[in-house]
């Protein structure tokens, strides 16, 4: 049976090798890279035995993109802390919601408003609403994809009528069909990426209330994150685009 192996990252400055690959049923690594094949820098080595192959990488490989920890030491940072970051980021911010609702949404008066009138009247003045506007003024890039179900849940059709508001701000909001998502594998997880070095993990109970935030800075998992951020962008549609399709479903 063939292995089930994840491209992890590389050197390379051209696609080729040296690269590691992860597998994913026995969390074994795969080096890609030139064999050394030279018999006496061979003859160096230490238990090399036949039918065993030596591969050459740069220490750079195993840096960026080799295990850490067998088990990833988690570190959770305070909701006030979590908050800060969306005012210290230095060029970008990027989210994957894929929730079928968030308990803060419900709890909120305008989801009472969306529930009565099918839409809202967004504060485009509040503190979120101007931090947003002040950062992506300054050039920095603030963006989310939002995972939503087919027929969608209030809770994602009420996300959906938020995305003006988020949009009025500079955010560049998108969301992917669930079938999509899962076509493509990516992670039943919420999370922020911040600067393509840190990501904020959002861990929620099962009423969809946030818990605690957990950050990650371990470059293979970023670059983890950075590739489902990645293949989520390629695949989502603008919401307003998205809203006319959902709309359309509806008649």
């Amino acid at each position: 049976m063939a292995r089930r192996l994840r491209f992890n990252g590389t050197d390379s400055k051209n696609g080729g090798c040296p690269a590691l690959h992860e597998d994913l049923d026995t969390g074994e690594w795969v080096v890609q890279g030139k064999p050394l094949t030279d018999p006496e820098d061979t003859a160096q080595l230490q238990h090399f035995t036949p039918g065993e192959s030596a591969i050459v990488v740069p220490r750079e490989l195993l840096v960026h993109f080799g295990p850490k920890e067998i088990d990833r030491v988690q570190q959770m940072i305070s909701l006030e802390e979590f908050g800060r970051l969306f005012e210290t980021f230095e060029h970008s911010a990027w989210r994957l919601e894929t929730r079928r609702g968030y308990a803060s949404d419900r709890e909120d008066e305008t989801y009472r408003e969306f529930m009565e009138t099918g839409t809202v009247q967004w504060d485009l003045d509040d503190e979120w609403c101007t931090n947003m506007r002040r950062q992506t003024s300054e050039g920095k890039r603030v963006g989310r994809v939002r995972i939503v179900d087919n027929p969608p849940t209030t809770g994602q059709l009420y996300l959906l009528d938020n995305a003006r508001r988020n949009a009025a701000t500079g955010e560049d909001m998108r969301n992917l069909w669930r079938a999509d998502a899962d076509r493509l594998r990516l992670p039943a997880e919420d999370f922020w990426i911040f600067d393509s070095r840190m990501i904020a993990l959002l861990h929620f109970d099962n009423a969809d209330k946030l818990l605690s935030v957990e950050t990650i800075t371990d470059p293979v998992e970023v670059n983890r994150y950075a590739q489902t951020r990645d293949a989520a962008l390629h695949r989502a549609i603008p919401y307003d685009e998205f809203a006319v399709r959902v709309a359309a479903t509806e008649q």
